[in-house]
């Protein structure tokens, strides 16, 4: 294997999960190798931010594999999380331009073996969308709200709801949105006591936050 990247083995036992590659800036050749490695050790493994052009390369020799264009997720083997499991997470998502995002956050959730679930299009322009979801929304550990623009609606979750929230800024939006900007700041800024906010367009280290959360709920 190429020894410009090196598995972290150990993470497992540290944190609880396994080690999750970054795609975006790596080579097919390089990513091609790592998952030779993982296929030797019978193990999954989960690579975000995986453009389509490569993950179409991957797929010719890695059969078992799975890839979502919209969220650029690959993960060696696909296996969805039985419909008796209960929900934990709920992602609720502004727009229909933040579905990659939102894609992200549940991939990334499903592959830790964490039950959740989209709420798409329920953002502030029309905000009765979101009043029609309250009562479900109730029912999650924690709430995962996904927006761009002006990034206002986890501090209206965060106004109507008692859970974690954790909020994630997207790339969404005209001029001054800023690709992001605009709505991290507003969601740093939130008036909405306690919301947590990860960077930009960053559902895989929003999933990752509700893990670890959910970790300690549990012990």
């Amino acid at each position: 294997m190429n020894k410009a990247f090196i598995i972290d083995e150990d993470r497992k036992r540290r944190l609880g999960f396994e080690e999750v590659i970054f795609g975006a800036s790596k080579s097919v050749a390089l990513l091609s190798d790592l998952l030779k490695d993982y296929v030797e050790k019978d193990k999954n493994v989960l690579i975000t931010k995986l453009q389509a052009e490569k993950a179409k390369h991957l797929l010719k020799d890695f059969k078992t594999a799975f890839y979502d264009d919209e969220s650029e997720i690959f993960m060696l083997s696909h296996h969805e999380i039985s419909n008796e499991s209960p929900t934990r997470i709920g992602i609720v998502s502004a727009g229909s331009s933040d579905i990659g995002v939102a894609n992200e956050t549940y991939y990334t959730l499903e592959y830790m073996g964490v039950k959740s679930e989209v709420i798409h299009d329920v953002g502030v322009a029309g905000l009765h969308r979101l009043f029609d979801h309250l009562e479900h929304l109730k029912t999650f550990d924690i709430l995962i709200v996904v927006a761009g623009f002006e990034g206002a609606l986890p501090t209206v979750v965060g106004g109507l709801l008692p859970q974690p929230i954790i909020a994630v800024p997207t790339s969404v939006g005209y001029g001054t949105a800023k690709t992001g900007e605009t709505a991290l700041h507003a969601m740093l800024t939130s008036c909405a006591n306690g919301i947590t906010v990860v960077n930009i367009d960053n559902g895989y280290g929003a999933a990752m936050s509700a893990f670890r959360m959910l970790n300690l709920i549990e012990k």
